[in-house]
């Protein structure tokens, strides 16, 4: 293939490197484009690795296109059609599904220059389907609009490749199988069907955030990719007030996260840290793109967290914190999404407001929450209020019940020196308000 004179001619490295980047930014789109064309993930799929290949063969001889985005889709498209030749059954299954998904579709609309909507809606709302299972579906985004392999998906997860790849497998299967179709749901189903999207993303922030299980608290990697993903899906729908909120979210949350451990990977409470260490840049960006979440109409969950990560941010230190503030507004929270863990948060709130007594009461009062058995936070912030009331006893129990529970090595490290502290002193800090509410709904 020959070179055109426009494109920029350097070396292996060089090559290598636009790769690499082209495929980070472009992959979503250019897997959207394919399977809008084709009607198939799998296929799109592969040739979009193809493309990728053909890229770090042909880049290095004949330089990097000045469009490299467009010169993949080019090329995978003919891979595509090469396919499709060679396989003449496929290609009439293909048509068939494409006729049906023709059908099924609404016109789309136009987008605010005039042109059509970004095709990375479509795999948003299909990977979020409410028809595929809940575990896949972060999968299915992280693979398709992400671009990460298979075995990274997996790690992730925290699940073994083959365990993952059968997990993808089987989501595409469902596809395929119950004809879920490629598509951007109509303004009259968009309402129900967003949340959906913004949960998968929250649930890989949130994984990302404070890791599930493993040696390090936070996987930074993941959060940053959650973050990316929604500013793509701000891009794509700029009047979704909920969309700006997850991102506001996310920004004021994820502004904290060299603070949040020391150097040797230990646990930091927001009262211990360092907020001179806090990302002001990124907490600006946060705080802009609240009003924009709360205004012209009724709040959302998501609104309403950013603004309580915001007041977070806001305040120099602990104390100054506008506890009330924070209350009032998970109790607007709390009638919009019900949920044990923002109760959990609200009544940690209650007693920076009121006392430990007062939050404790409110702690005591969701004991006998199934969604709250597993989740170590819960016994966590007993055990803090139970200290400061004096109960070291009761306050050992919650902990050590924490401790058992704990996914993390940092998490479970910090709970063995407030086991130790008690043991020793019977003093260590007050319950760590710092993260975010969690998902609302059930």
């Amino acid at each position: 293939m020959a070179a055109p004179e426009s494109w920029d001619h350097g070396g292996p490295t060089a090559a290598d490197e636009a790769v690499a980047s082209v495929f980070r930014e472009e992959h979503g789109r250019l897997l959207a484009s394919l399977v809008a064309r084709f009607g198939d993930l799998d296929l799109a799929e592969e040739v979009t690795s193809q493309a990728l290949e053909a890229a770090l063969v042909r880049w290095p001889v004949d330089g990097v296109p000045t469009r490299p985005g467009a010169w993949l889709l080019t090329t995978a498209r003919r891979k595509a059609v090469d396919r499709l030749r060679r396989d003449q059954a496929y290609a009439a299954r293909l048509a068939v599904l494409q006729v049906e998904a023709d059908r099924a579709a609404p016109a789309p609309p136009a987008d605010a220059g005039g042109g059509l909507p970004d095709e990375r809606l479509t795999l948003f709302f299909t990977c979020a389907h409410p028809a595929l299972p809940a575990e896949a579906r972060g999968a299915l985004t992280l693979r398709c609009l992400a671009g990460l392999t298979t075995p990274e998906v997996a790690r992730a997860y925290l699940v073994p490749s083959a365990t993952m790849a059968q997990r993808i497998v089987r989501a595409k299967r469902k596809i395929r199988e119950a004809r879920i179709p490629f598509r951007v749901p109509g303004a009259d189903e968009l309402p129900a069907r967003l949340p959906g999207v913004l949960q998968v993303l929250y649930s890989i922030f949130t994984e990302g955030y404070t890791a599930s299980s493993g040696p390090e608290l936070q996987r930074l990697d993941l959060a940053e990719e959650a973050i990316r993903l929604t500013r793509v899906l701000r891009r794509l729908l700029p009047a979704e007030r909920e969309v700006t909120g997850l991102l506001a979210l996310m920004l004021l949350v994820h502004a904290r996260r060299a603070a949040r451990t020391a150097p040797d990977g230990a646990l930091v409470l927001l009262a211990d840290q360092d907020r001179g260490r806090w990302d002001r840049a990124m907490i600006d960006e946060g705080l802009a793109l609240v009003p924009a979440a709360l205004a012209a109409g009724p709040p959302g969950p998501y609104g309403v967290q950013a603004a309580i990560a915001a007041l977070h941010d806001e305040a120099p230190d602990l104390s100054a914190t506008d506890w009330p503030q924070i209350v009032a507004l998970y109790d607007v929270l709390l009638a919009l999404a019900p949920s044990p863990v923002v109760a959990l948060n609200r009544a940690v709130a209650v007693a920076m407001r009121d006392g430990p007594a007062a939050g404790l009461a409110l702690l005591d009062a969701l004991a006998d929450e199934p969604r709250l058995r597993g989740h170590h936070p819960y016994p966590a912030a007993r055990g803090d209020l139970l200290r400061r009331l004096g109960r070291l006893r009761e306050a050992g129990a919650a902990y050590r019940v924490a401790l058992a529970l704990a996914g993390t090595e940092p998490e479970r490290a910090h709970l063995r020196g407030k086991l130790a502290a008690i043991g020793a002193t019977g003093r260590s800090g007050p319950p760590d308000p710092s993260g975010p509410p969690g998902p609302p709904g059930p």
